[in-house]
């Protein structure tokens, strides 16, 4: 019998805003698309619990906290979700059914890391 390995969990990042050009009523569609694809995918176990986020925020570093997010338009993150899925790959192809990506919205689908950070190893967050 073989062993298969349960599904990991891939962070989705909703990014940037909605297309200029597109109607209030075609973007009122997607979203109200999203959230049956969303509720199917939840019903399927195939995504977590995630939200929009807020407009407001802080940005916090060793200098100071200040108000943000100070991001560009196009870089701007507008909510969460998990996937569950069986690889990266999978994880994207779950996304790209995400409605919302036809009016301007886009999609960063990363693993989650469940390695502890060491300043010995290469991670995002190392220098170049």
């Amino acid at each position: 019998m073989s062993k298969h390995a349960s599904p990991a969990e891939y962070l989705l990042l909703s990014r940037g805003q909605w297309d200029g050009n597109a109607s209030r009523e075609d973007i009122q569609g997607a979203i109200d698309r999203f959230y049956a694809w969303y509720d199917r995918l939840v019903s399927e176990g195939r995504i977590g619990p995630g939200q929009r986020l807020g407009m407001e925020g802080k940005v916090v570093s060793r200098q100071a906290i200040t108000d943000g997010p100070f991001a560009e338009a196009r870089e701007v993150v507008g909510g969460y979700w998990f996937i569950r899925a069986n690889s990266l790959e999978e994880a994207a192809h779950i996304a790209a059914e995400n409605p919302c990506l036809a009016y301007g919205l886009v999609c960063e689908v990363r693993p989650l890391d469940p390695v502890r950070a060491s300043a010995y190893a290469l991670t995002n967050e190392t220098p170049t």
